[in-house]
């Protein structure tokens, strides 16, 4: 069993390390205060082939699995969380655009998806159903012409920001094989979008309600089979899960090594810190979580490459794992810093706002239990 990252593998961390600090560290604090990412920054992400990490070489993408693109969002997390993020989600509704669109939408829409020209957006959540997703009341009927959606969906990410929105909608029943898939293109009459959410973190990530009043969408922007949308949704959260994973390790490790380094300058009672065991022993726990982290996260990306029968349950096992431990490992980081730590420009209580959501999203840290007790139940 080899753990070890291949030639190739440890050339797109570097890349993408490379790519964050140069282009994203010096930035990242001015951006959150414009509540706004650069469209530029996509740009030029998209000519690294970062747009499309999960799209096959034949469609023009990177052709990467999911082990590789975990490589991307760590190391583009120690720059920013919230940066990284976003691209997790562009590249979740991308892939599905793939998997899922007719050849019409693939070959109209990819090609600008891909080099981030194009931005996308999930919309999932609602208002009045957030855990509890299959209840949502969005609504798509059928026209002569395609489909035309009405509902609101919430917390968004790139909502108004992104030009396209891959939208979770009913076209049936109650419950979950009612719903369907679609892709709803900006600008179209209908959609509006609320004020922009104030938010603990994730702030340079505009975030708002996505509105659709009869929202008219060509009949080739269904994605795959009606009624079967809430189950391509849940399986792209099987990816989308161990994206936000590492993006959490990647901030720790972030946290982890500027405060090693800090510790390393900073001196009380005559001494350095890092001379002090107590604190040896906080940052040395800290590594052994961090490693931890990093192992787990890898094997349940092994296992969805691969197809196991349990990949699903290795996901949320890994989401829940590791974002817990990217919390508290960046609150020591924190705590060893002092006052500084509460301070904006040492960076750490940025990684600390910004890491609190991913236990929430990608389903709350609570339903990954509630995933891993089903599958524990079921094979009793």
């Amino acid at each position: 069993m080899d753990f070890s990252l291949s030639h190739e593998q440890q050339a797109i961390y570097d890349t993408a390390l490379a790519f964050g600090a140069d282009r994203i560290a010096p930035n990242a604090l001015d951006w959150e205060m414009d509540g706004t990412i650069p469209r530029t920054l996509w740009l030029d992400i998209g000519e690294l082939g970062f747009g499309g990490l999960n799209i096959s070489d034949g469609a023009g993408g990177a052709g990467l699995n999911r082990l590789d693109s975990t490589l991307v969002f760590e190391a583009l997390s120690g720059a920013c969380a919230s940066v990284a993020a976003f691209l997790s989600i562009h590249n979740m509704c991308a892939r599905m655009i793939e998997a899922l669109g007719g050849e019409e939408l693939k070959n109209r829409v990819l090609h600008p998806v891909i080099k981030m020209e194009t931005l996308l957006s999930y919309c999932l959540t609602e208002p009045g159903s957030g855990s509890d997703a299959a209840a949502l009341r969005a609504r798509a009927e059928r026209t002569n012409e395609g489909w035309q959606l009405s509902g609101t969906k919430a917390f968004i990410s790139g909502g108004g920001y992104s030009d396209a929105y891959v939208v979770m909608a009913r076209t049936g029943g109650e419950g979950p094989d009612g719903i369907s898939a679609f892709l709803l293109e900006g600008g179209v009459t209908g959609l509006t979008f609320g004020g922009l959410e104030q938010k603990m973190g994730w702030r340079s990530q505009p975030t708002r309600q996505v509105q659709m009043d009869n929202c008219r969408v060509p009949g080739a922007n269904l994605l795959g089979k009606e009624g079967e949308g809430f189950k391509y949704a849940m399986a792209a959260l099987d990816g989308g899960r161990l994206n936000i994973s590492a993006c959490s390790l990647g901030a720790a490790q972030c946290a982890l090594n500027r405060t090693v380094a800090y510790m390393s300058e900073r001196q009380a009672f005559g001494q350095r810190l890092d001379q002090f065991q107590a604190l040896q022993f906080k940052v040395a726990d800290c590594e052994i979580e961090l490693q931890a982290a990093r192992t787990f996260l890898r094997h349940a990306a092994w296992a969805l490459d691969t197809a196991q029968p349990d990949a699903t349950k290795r996901c949320a096992m890994a989401k829940a794992f590791v974002t817990e431990a990217a919390s508290r490992i960046a609150d020591t980081c924190l705590q060893l810093h002092g006052g500084y730590g509460y301070l904006a420009e040492y960076g750490i209580e940025k990684i600390v706002r910004d890491l609190r959501v991913h236990r929430i999203l990608e389903g709350t840290n609570e339903i990954m239990r509630v995933i891993v007790a089903r599958h524990l139940t079921a094979d009793s």
